[in-house]
C-alpha cells in the first residue's frame, strides 16, 4: 500500500501548529522582522527535520533499506492517494506562505519561499521512500504535490493582485478539503486499511472524499449581501478498493472467493468556509483555520457508473 495517508496525518499536525490566525496572536510585521523570521525558520526545521528523522525511525523500520529507486503507483487507488497528495502540498504552502508574510517578507518572496519550503520538505519524504524496500520514489505523487503547490502559488499571486474577473475572484479562493465516511471494507483487510476508526480515516481510501470546494460569494457582486461564508463543493473519491491495484482475489477463512468492484465517485455538495465566519473571539477564529480543511456535512449528489444517488448528508 502507498503511504499517501502520511500526508493525511500532516494536515492535522500542521493545522495545530501554523494556523494562520495562531500567528495574527501578534500583529503582522509591516517590515522585515529578523527574530520572526528566525523563529520560523527553526519552527519549520525542527517541525519538519524531526517529522523526517521520526518518520525514518518509525515508519520505515520494519523494511530493510535499498539502494534509492523508484516505482510507478498511478495506477493505484483508483488515483484517490494522489488527491490526498495535492491537497496536503497545497495546504503545507498556504501555511509556509502565511508565515513568511507574518515575519514581513516581502508577498512576492514570501509565497515562493513558503511554497518552496514546504515542496522541499515532501520530496524529503518521497527520497526517505525511495531508500526503503517497502516503497519506492513515486514519480506520480511528485506531480500530485506540484499540482497543487502551483496551486497556492496561484492563488496567493492573485490575492496579491487587482483582480476583476469573477472567474480569477473565484480560483482565489477556491480551497482544497478533507473528509471522512466509514465503510465496511477494512472488515476484510484490516492491516491494510486499518483496525480502529482513526486508522481507517488515514488508510481506508474508500472513505476519503477529496473536494474543490468553490466560495460563491466570490463570484458575485463585491457589494452584494450573498452570505460569505457559503460555498459549493465538488468531490471526488473511490469504492471497491482492499488493494492498491486490480486484480486482487480475496479469500475468506471458509476458502470463499469474493469479488469487489472498483468505480469512481463523483459529488456534489454544499459546504462552509469556516474561515469567512466574522467572530470577535481569537479561539473560535483559531478552531476555524485549523479546520478549514474539512469539508463540511451537507446534502450531496453522487455520481457512478451505476447513476446518480442523493444523500441527505454526506460526510
Amino acid at each position: 500500500m502507498r503511504a499517501a495517508f502520511k500526508y493525511i496525518l500532516l494536515l492535522f499536525i500542521s493545522g495545530n501548529v501554523f494556523s494562520q490566525d495562531s500567528l495574527r496572536f501578534f500583529a503582522p510585521s509591516a517590515e522585515f522582522n529578523k527574530f520572526r523570521f528566525m523563529g520560523v525558520a527553526g519552527l519549520q526545521a525542527a517541525g519538519y527535520g524531526g517529522s523526517l528523522v521520526l518518520l525514518s525511525s518509525t515508519w520505515y523500520q520494519d523494511y530493510d533499506q535499498t539502494s534509492f529507486h523508484s516505482f510507478d503507483d498511478s495506477q493505484e487507488w483508483l488515483q484517490v492517494d494522489k488527491a490526498g497528495h495535492m491537497l496536503t502540498s497545497w495546504y503545507l504552502g498556504r501555511i509556509g506562505t502565511d508565515m513568511m508574510e507574518w515575519s514581513g517578507v516581502r508577498k512576492r518572496k514570501a509565497i515562493w519561499y513558503g511554497a518552496a519550503t514546504s515542496f522541499l520538505y515532501l520530496t524529503g519524504i518521497e527520497v526517505l521512500d525511495g531508500f526503503s524496500q517497502g516503497w519506492g520514489f513515486s514519480w506520480s505523487d511528485m506531480s500530485a504535490n506540484a499540482l497543487g503547490t502551483g496551486l497556492i502559488i496561484g492563488q496567493k499571486c492573485l490575492q496579491n493582485a487587482a483582480v476583476n474577473s469573477p472567474l480569477l475572484r473565484g480560483a482565489k479562493e477556491l480551497s482544497l478539503k478533507f473528509s471522512f465516511s466509514p465503510t465496511n471494507y477494512p472488515l476484510y483487510r484490516p492491516s491494510l486499511l486499518g483496525n480502529t476508526l482513526a486508522e481507517n480515516i488515514l488508510k481506508d481510501y474508500n472513505g476519503q472524499t477529496y473536494w474543490m470546494s468553490f466560495n460563491i460569494s466570490s463570484f458575485l457582486n463585491a457589494e452584494g449581501k450573498f452570505p460569505k461564508w457559503l460555498n459549493i463543493a465538488m468531490g471526488y473519491g473511490g469504492e471497491g478498493m482492499i488493494s492498491g491495484k486490480t486484480g486482487f482475489e480475496y479469500i475468506d477463512s471458509q476458502g470463499q472467493s469474493t469479488e469487489f468492484i472498483r468505480y469512481r465517485q463523483y459529488y456534489l455538495s454544499l459546504d462552509i468556509d469556516l474561515t469567512k465566519i466574522k467572530t470577535r473571539s481569537h479561539f473560535l477564529k483559531t478552531v476555524f483555520e485549523t479546520l478549514s480543511f474539512i469539508k463540511i456535512p451537507a446534502p450531496a449528489l453522487e455520481m457512478t457508473k451505476y447513476g446518480l444517488r442523493f444523500h441527505p448528508l454526506h460526510y
